[in-house]
């Protein structure tokens, strides 16, 4: 009887999990609060939301490395991962392609923002008449040079860990982790000295839209990393096992990606003042 119960196969089933619903309903909570604040109620309803997305993030992914440490994260179980992650991904690539949707349709077809939006008068112009872009080639070429260069390190240290070099890894990942919060600390500098707002014109909205997701994107990146290297320290990840750094490493190639086309368009195309006319 024993031996009809022994697993015969490659995949796992996971015991009863409480984040699903969790998750659910702290989204939901996070959202709805999104809406109250956005209409100028409190924004405590969003940041127990947002406490209770960040909760189910640490419960679930502590219970995957659990899973894993315990020796169920078989091939079978680790490539379903990986198109999970991909999934995911191509989700977050629809969520850009969304934003970058709305700036070319403000910036080709002025006069229809106009009707639409009733945000501003733009004179068949973009940028809006009135609106001063950020110059391109001062700080977005430096945080351009910034995540790239962070792009690199999170390969040596993803090359590091495949030949066994722990210590390459451990700097590929420090060097990383420190470009992130650097980009990060230059974009919050670059809005505080914009010279436009978010409110009150149809540039400056869709310009934060797509820049601000962006720089969240990195910081989401950044503590995906520096938990990744904080799991170094703890003697995680082997040449042959370590989904969890290649999937934090796709993420940030992703939003290495992501802010070339936000570098191109949206700072030098947009700068240079090119747009449709009425």
């Amino acid at each position: 009887m024993a031996e009809a119960h022994v697993k015969q196969h490659d995949y796992h089933v996971v015991d009863p999990s409480p984040w699903p619903i969790i998750g659910s309903v702290a989204a939901l909570i996070l959202t709805s609060g999104a809406v109250v604040w956005m209409h100028g109620g409190t924004s405590l309803i969003m940041l127990l939301g947002f406490l209770g997305v960040l909760y189910t993030m640490f419960g679930w992914w502590r219970d995957v490395i659990r899973e894993s440490r315990a020796g169920f994260h078989t091939r079978v179980v680790v490539l379903g991962l990986r198109y999970g992650v991909i999934l995911f991904i191509a989700s977050e690539v629809m969520f850009f392609v969304a934003w970058f949707w709305a700036f070319f349709d403000a910036s080709l077809f002025t006069g229809e923002a106009i009707n639409y939006a009733r945000l501003d008068f733009t004179g068949g112009m973009w940028p809006p008449k009135g609106i001063e872009p950020l110059d391109p080639w001062h700080l977005p070429l430096l945080n351009t040079l910034i995540l790239l260069t962070s792009g690199t390190t999170v390969t040596w240290a993803h090359h590091a860990l495949v030949h066994g070099d722990r210590e390459g890894l451990k700097w590929g990942l420090w060097c990383t982790v420190i470009l992130g919060v650097l980009f990060s600390m230059c974009q919050a500098y670059e809005y505080l000295h914009a010279h436009f707002a978010f409110a009150g014109n149809i540039y400056g909205a869709t310009f934060f839209m797509a820049t601000g997701f962006h720089g969240f994107h990195v910081i989401v990146g950044t503590i995906f990393l520096a938990v990744c290297l904080l799991r170094t320290y703890l003697g995680d990840f082997t040449p042959q096992k370590h989904f969890g750094f290649e999937a934090a490493a796709w993420y940030w190639h992703f939003v290495d990606v992501v802010w070339l086309f936000l570098f191109t368009f949206v700072y030098v195309w947009a700068a240079a003042g090119h747009g449709g006319g009425h």
